[in-house]
């Protein structure tokens, strides 16, 4: 049986790699999970410079999810290099880092300091906020984000995966820019943008007002959007989007995409990824399946 998949080239031994920012760097889950059993680990946004992240409070509970404004507090690229890729390489894990900016030198700078480190490939998530144009996010225009893709892929030694935000008119128009400007693949989708209140306070439960809505509740719009963009490009696609078993991972690998990312899920069952895996192949030996690429795509 086959549960190898190819992403830009490079191969992954399964379909599932893990959120960033839900798994840390890899080694935070390393006692729960044998990271080289994974299609791969995707390490937390990783900035030019240490990021303090936002104020407290900044993750709250919804219904069927959760809503965070951690705003990408990490170490910055330097403590990447230093101590998670080398833990990373150790553990055998194929690695997708995940890179995030202020501005496109920002990006550009991680990119170039990456380019000779034991990475895989790099994702690039460009729902942060340009703080150049105003703070709208990278990924919610599709001018901006043609300019950062050819930027990024003009300096990036690995392949790249443009991160995609679902906060968009049209998905389809996002994916086709990123694809025109060279992008190797695609992940999505980033977060919902959403908000609680806290009505007894009288105030935002969230000290940053809005968050990123994940988890199950966000998965039938994670579907829909990933269908849309396999029926769009011809580039590989990583789907995500409060995937928590291997029903909800093999929704998405038949709307088409390549692989999976299993985020939020980690936080109430730091071996989600594993099950996942597992329950893959005993569908597979269910359905008399011998390859994991004649279910991708498989509904048109």
């Amino acid at each position: 049986m086959n549960l190898g998949v190819e992403i830009a080239g490079v191969s992954l031994k399964n379909p599932v790699t893990t959120g960033s920012g839900t798994f840390g760097s890899g080694e935070e889950y390393s006692e729960f999970v044998d990271l080289s059993s994974l299609g791969a680990v995707t390490t937390k946004g990783v900035a030019n410079v240490p990021w303090p992240g936002n104020p407290t409070p900044r993750v709250a509970e919804t219904y069927g999810g959760m809503l965070n404004a951690v705003g990408l507090q990490n170490p910055g690229v330097d403590v990447m290099i230093k101590r998670d890729l080398p833990f990373l390489k150790e553990a055998g894990a194929t690695v997708i880092v995940n890179v995030c900016g202020k501005t496109t030198e920002d990006y550009l700078e991680v990119v170039e300091r990456l380019s000779d480190q034991p990475a895989d490939l790099l994702e690039i998530n460009v729902s942060c906020p340009n703080v150049k144009e105003g703070g709208i996010a990278f990924g919610q225009d599709p001018k901006a984000l043609y300019e950062i893709t050819k930027a990024v892929k003009a300096k990036a030694k690995q392949p790249i995966i443009m991160k995609l935000s679902p906060n968009v008119t049209d998905i389809k128009e996002m994916a086709k820019a990123a694809e025109a400007a060279g992008s190797d693949a695609l992940s999505l989708i980033n977060t919902l943008t959403g908000m609680k209140i806290d009505i007894e306070k009288r105030d935002f439960l969230l000290a940053n007002k809005t968050g990123g809505l994940s988890g199950p509740a966000i998965k039938p719009v994670a579907v829909r959007m990933v269908y849309e963009v396999c029926s769009t490009v011809k580039i590989p696609v990583i789907g995500m989007g409060g995937i928590l078993t291997a029903e909800d991972a093999l929704e998405f690998i038949m709307a088409g995409a390549a692989a999976v990312a299993v985020g939020t899920a980690n936080f109430t069952d730091p071996c989600a990824t594993v099950k996942v895996i597992e329950g893959i192949k005993s569908y597979m030996e269910r359905h008399n399946i011998k390859d994991i690429r004649e279910l991708i795509g498989c509904v048109k």
